[in-house]
């Protein structure tokens, strides 16, 4: 079963980079800036445990998103120990922006895994996040 479910993780995620590519962001860049923009003001550990990331991967990403401009690390009034990540006003704008590829890219996916497909994955991703 993992190599199907890797497979089919690949060929979805190569359905949203296609239409994000014109954006120079990747899929995974854009569902961090996501959770960042969720998660409104959080540590880069809060923002791990919530995407379930590893410490290496997230560095990774984070770096590319800070490199973009679209997000920002600032001092807390904690004395320094945490840094909150939020987005900027330029990560902000790419979320809007992008909107539009990302709606195409979910109608696509939907058409590939079918109506049972869809719900499977989101009954498990809801498990997974929420425990429902």
């Amino acid at each position: 079963m993992i190599s199907r479910t890797r497979l089919i993780a690949r060929v979805l995620s190569s359905v949203y980079d296609d239409v994000l590519r014109p954006y120079d962001i990747s899929s995974a860049q854009f569902a961090l800036l996501v959770a960042i923009f969720n998660l409104k003001s959080a540590s880069r550990a809060d923002i791990g445990r919530f995407t379930h990331q590893d410490r290496s991967t997230l560095t990774r990403n984070i770096k590319l998103l800070l490199d973009g401009g679209w997000i920002e690390e600032s001092a807390s009034d904690e004395g320094g120990r945490r840094r909150p990540v939020v987005l900027t006003k330029s990560g902000t704008k790419l979320l809007h922006d992008v909107h539009p590829a990302w709606l195409a890219a979910q109608e696509q996916a939907r058409k590939m895994l079918g109506e049972g497909g869809v719900a499977a994955v989101m009954g498990v991703g809801n498990e997974m996040f929420y425990g429902k």
